[in-house]
């Protein structure tokens, strides 16, 4: 009679005991990105050891942390990015620290002559009065780079300032140099900082592209290639993967790059038809913080309406750039198989 009891109790046991492992399993398909905020705590914040254990303290208890949590987050604010169900979010809540939590956003890409177009001359002027922005460090958040264009040869670069602080990760060291000084990848699929979509390299050379005579496209438009500032230093942040630039990866990139110490952050990318309050516009948010540094921030002011005067990255502390006209255009002549043309 008691050893049937026993087994009993036991199989009672063992079933109640799986069925309240059960419930603290989350099935990973409930499970999506989220930005979390936390207070900030000085203490906490002085070691990036702490600061990743305190983080991984509002994880489930049951939960795989080193899986779960995606980039913890320092100089833009006090969170982390963590891949979790909106039941684990809601017991989140209820601990000491707890800011706030969403599901993250995906960011578009916004997409020559310049400096001629707006009058800066070699020699003279503006551009030789601030040394073509040498000493400067751009830090651009993109899709990459291609660090073999020609817009990026150092030819006539000084070393980089001593406050550099940033990474080369591409597998071929040589390809950083002392015009591109640092690359980083946040992007999830890529395996190096390397421009797969074009995007970046564009951005990277109209901002600070070096000195290349002889650019043409197929022997139209012949001339001298350069950016706003062909003396200063590029470090590239790579948080978009193709076309694809999620919100957790954008706010990586600008914490890594406020650490790292750039001058100048800038950003080509943003919210297509959406514009959120500045309290939850992650570029507002990352651009204030870098402010608050002394970085300047520049930011382009998107490529849609919905009206003609709509612009997106429009914070008071964000110089938001945004395009006009061209002042010239190139033409072709078609010949056809008749001979027409």
């Amino acid at each position: 009679m008691d050893l049937k009891f026993i087994s009993t109790f036991l199989c009672f046991v063992l079933l109640h005991s799986s069925k309240t492992l059960g419930d603290h399993f989350t099935n990973q398909s409930d499970l999506e990105t989220y930005i979390i905020h936390l207070e900030f705590h000085d203490q906490v914040l002085s070691s990036s050891k702490d600061l990743h254990l305190w983080h991984q303290s509002f994880l489930p208890t049951n939960s795989n942390h080193s899986s779960r949590i995606l980039y913890s987050y320092r100089h833009v604010f006090n969170g982390f990015a963590a891949m979790l169900s909106s039941d684990e979010v809601r017991e989140m809540e209820k601990k000491p620290g707890f800011v706030s939590a969403r599901p993250q956003r995906i960011f578009q890409m916004h997409t020559t002559h310049s400096p001629s177009f707006l009058g800066l001359h070699q020699n003279v002027g503006l551009w030789n009065a601030s040394n073509s922005g040498k000493g400067v460090i751009i830090g651009l958040l993109d899709t990459g780079i291609d660090p073999q264009h020609p817009s990026f040869n150092d030819n006539g670069m000084p070393n980089p300032p001593l406050k550099w602080k940033g990474k080369c990760e591409f597998n071929v060291i040589t390809y950083c140099n002392k015009k591109l000084i640092g690359a980083r990848n946040f992007a999830d699929g890529a395996t190096s900082p390397s421009d797969e979509a074009g995007h970046g390299t564009h951005t990277s050379s109209t901002a600070a592209g070096n000195f290349v005579d002889g650019a043409n496209f197929f022997g139209n438009a012949n001339g001298m290639a350069v950016g706003i500032a062909p003396r200063a230093h590029v470090a590239m942040y790579k948080v978009c993967y193709g076309y694809n630039c999620e919100e957790y990866r954008m706010i990586a990139g600008f914490d890594a790059a406020i650490g790292d110490g750039v001058d100048v952050i800038s950003v080509s990318i943003g919210f297509e038809h959406y514009r959120p309050p500045l309290y939850d516009d992650t570029i507002a948010i990352g651009a204030y913080r870098a402010m608050k540094k002394g970085i300047f921030v520049s930011c382009s002011a998107g490529n849609s309406g919905p009206g003609s005067g709509t612009v997106a990255n429009g914070a008071p502390w964000i110089l938001t750039v945004g395009a006009s006209t061209t002042d010239r255009k190139i033409s072709a002549v078609a010949v056809l198989g008749n001979g027409a043309e």
